[in-house]
């Protein structure tokens, strides 16, 4: 990418609550990059899965190596010269923390946020997802908001997912 500061293939992790579009903010943000695009979800391993299926918030330990294991794709697809887009809850520092070192410091955030009401509005719209609307108010307790981390882009959610993504570029422009 033209203006890139570093050697290293661009990594986004778009970041935020369940419900938030992660997915397809990160799709739509890929595919403008040109870049390959990973769903955190689909790496979490089944206990994982079945937990939060359940209704049972996930704890540290159960985050810990599925965040190790998106920051090693991270790094392994910035190993081979590729750039990425990856979508993540990421709801604390220490895991941002996680993902910028397992990442080799190269990654950049975009956070989606968005009010109670339209986050609930959205996870009961959507069919076929493991997470529960009962698992919205367990993230957002969790959720540290990145203000002031590094290489964050912060982008309301109260538009359309174009108008997000648009609004995440220009947040990330300096990076391209």
């Amino acid at each position: 990418m033209t203006g890139q500061t570093n050697t290293a293939p661009l990594a986004v992790m778009v970041m935020g609550v369940s419900g938030c579009g992660k997915s397809s903010v990160g799709a739509l943000l890929a595919k403008r990059l040109g870049l390959g695009f990973a769903e955190g979800d689909a790496l979490h391993p089944p206990a994982n899965v079945e937990k939060m299926a359940k209704g049972t918030p996930l704890t540290d330990d159960d985050r810990w190596p599925w965040l190790t294991r998106i920051g090693q794709d991270i790094a392994a697809a910035q190993s081979a010269g590729a750039g990425i887009v990856v979508s993540c809850s990421a709801l604390k520092q220490s895991y941002r923390d996680l993902l910028r070192r397992e990442a080799g410091g190269q990654l950049h955030f975009v956070y989606l946020e968005g009010s109670h009401a339209l986050l609930l509005s959205r996870m009961g719209a959507r069919t076929g997802h493991f997470m529960p609307v009962a698992l919205l108010d367990s993230q957002l307790a969790t959720l540290e908001v990145p203000t002031g981390e590094p290489g964050v882009v912060t982008v309301s959610i109260d538009q359309s997912v174009e108008d997000i993504v648009e609004a995440a570029m220009r947040g990330l422009a300096p990076s391209l």
